[in-house]
């Protein structure tokens, strides 16, 4: 009763997944306007992002949620706003991500910015890394992904750290003027 009459193919789903006929910048919008209206203090709202954006330029890929809720949740951030601050690594921007980690990882650690090293490959160390979990192979853990990772865990402090000063101060002054609006509004008898 309530099905479509034809099914929509595998290429429209993906198609419609990719971009949304309502459009990336309502998908946006929806985002934007259900930040603002999270329940808390400017400073738990701007230290959730915050939180959620650094940790999204470490190299743990697939545990980004959970860490960034961790650690929210010990900085008393928003933990439903270090989801949010999360997006920040998407398909789109985690190869720019990984390789400025990676570069100045090596360049920390004393190897430079010119890296010519055959261990750089991120193909051979995520491949490595999910058949080394599932084989519990410690060696091919250490010979394939411990030399890429090392430099990008290195590399990815100062970023996150940089990241998360940046967030923070930016959505805490974001939050408390909107805050701040939104209470002079509901004061004036206008409904928001």
């Amino acid at each position: 009763m309530f099905r479509r009459r034809t099914q929509p193919s595998a290429f429209n789903l993906v198609q419609v997944f990719l971009c949304p006929k309502s459009g990336c910048t309502r998908a946006g919008q929806y985002l934007w306007h259900r930040l603002h209206r999270l329940p808390g203090t400017p400073h738990s709202i701007a230290a959730g992002l915050a939180c959620g954006s650094a940790m999204s330029v470490t190299p743990f890929v697939g545990v980004h949620f959970f860490m960034a809720g961790a650690l929210a949740w010990l900085m008393r951030g928003n933990v439903l706003a270090s989801a949010f601050g999360t997006v920040i690594g998407n398909p789109w921007t985690f190869p720019v991500i990984w390789l400025t980690t990676y570069y100045l990882g090596n360049f920390i650690l004393g190897n430079g910015f010119a890296v010519t090293d055959s261990a750089f490959s991120f193909s051979d160390m995520f491949s490595g890394l999910i058949r080394s979990m599932i084989e519990a192979d410690g060696a091919l853990f250490i010979d394939r992904v411990w030399p890429v990772w090392w430099p990008m865990i290195v590399g990815s402090i100062p970023s996150a750290l940089l990241t998360w000063i940046i967030v923070y101060s930016v959505f805490y002054k974001l939050v408390d003027v909107y805050q701040t609006r939104r209470a002079a509004k509901s004061i004036d008898g206008e409904q928001i």
